[in-house]
């Protein structure tokens, strides 16, 4: 059965997010809120995690993952950044944007695009993922709540709860989140290339 953590959306109480992050360090998968909508999400090493998102979601190879970064010092220590692409990356940070980049040695293999060695990133405006992020000190693995039977990403809490109840160890409730997913800009080639519209405005991209 999933702990329940109700988190206030402005003040975070640091003992429940202290509770959360010890779920994660100890091989726990979590739900929590973003900018744009939930998500799943588990330690970068840790394996069963990876895979117990896969089934959730029925997800393949070709999936690419993603890592939610405290700030843009972090996410540098993933990626690969050329100057070209610095600024724009930048520039939309914090946001409801998600960065498809080469991925650097940091980065385990099975979480990047079997072909293209590359992996997603993202810096969320969010104040409680952000204070999850920070106590946790590293990036969470993650993949919007979608699952396989739903046109749209779960947006409520307790309807998480209801649903993965079983499957994940940890739900943070903090009320109202976004409810659409982020726009997805792969930015490994030359020019970058709009993957997904979603709740980041894409017109920077184009």
């Amino acid at each position: 059965m999933a702990r329940y953590f109700d988190v206030h959306p402005v003040d975070p109480q640091r003992r429940a997010i202290g509770q959360v992050v010890d779920v994660l360090k100890g091989g726990g998968l979590i739900a929590y809120p973003t900018d744009s909508c939930f998500a799943l999400g588990c330690q970068l090493g840790n394996r069963e995690g990876l895979e117990r998102i896969r089934e959730i979601r029925h997800l393949d190879d070709s999936h690419h993952f993603t890592l939610m970064c405290r700030d843009f010092a972090q996410l540098g220590q993933f990626v690969q950044i050329s100057n070209a692409m610095f600024r724009l990356v930048k520039a939309s940070t914090p946001g409801s944007y998600t960065f498809i980049l080469p991925a650097t040695k940091e980065v385990p293999r099975r979480l990047m695009h079997a072909k293209k060695k590359t992996v997603g990133v993202r810096i969320p405006d969010h104040v409680v993922t952000q204070t999850l992020l920070t106590e946790l000190g590293e990036p969470i693995l993650s993949s919007t709540l979608l699952l396989p039977d739903q046109e749209e990403p779960l947006t409520q809490g307790w309807e998480i709860k209801e649903r993965l109840d079983h499957v994940v160890d940890a739900v943070i409730d903090s009320g109202d989140c976004g409810t659409e997913p982020t726009t997805v800009i792969d930015l490994s080639g030359e020019e970058p290339e709009i993957i997904r519209v979603g709740a980041g405005d894409p017109a920077r991209f184009a």
